[in-house]
């Protein structure tokens, strides 16, 4: 999201917003020329102060659904298997991925994998 705001972004807001949200957001946007969405602007000040106490840890935030994803990735199964398994289109699952090369700054599964040992996401030991 941070480097959302830094290329210009004046707004966010979640896909799952309410339409009375939307009207509020667009009606912010062309008064005030900015809007965030509250829960966007409490995970930004949560980010921020976090890297202030440990600077030499900023790990991105994930959200449950991309640790799940991080975890059936660092397996043998391959993202079709990871789909069915997760109840979700392949298409998603090429989301998830695609999100997390960016978050963790990886290119490829094995950048993932590298990634979640590393941070202690998943353990040698609990790997197939």
């Amino acid at each position: 999201m941070i480097r959302m705001f830094e290329a210009g972004a004046r707004g966010y807001i979640l896909k799952d917003c309410e339409p009375t949200e939307l009207r509020s957001a667009l009606a912010a946007v062309s008064e005030k020329a900015f809007y965030y969405a509250e829960i966007v602007t409490g995970k930004l000040i949560s980010s921020i102060s976090g890297s202030h106490n440990n600077p030499n840890k900023m790990l991105p935030e994930l959200n449950d659904r991309e640790l799940i994803f991080l975890k059936m990735a660092c397996t043998e199964m391959t993202y079709k298997e990871i789909a069915d398994k997760m109840c979700l289109s392949a298409r998603t699952i090429d989301g998830y991925r695609d999100s997390l090369f960016e978050k963790l700054n990886v290119k490829t599964r094995v950048g993932h994998v590298t990634y979640a040992l590393k941070n202690g996401i998943v353990l040698m030991d609990n790997l197939p």
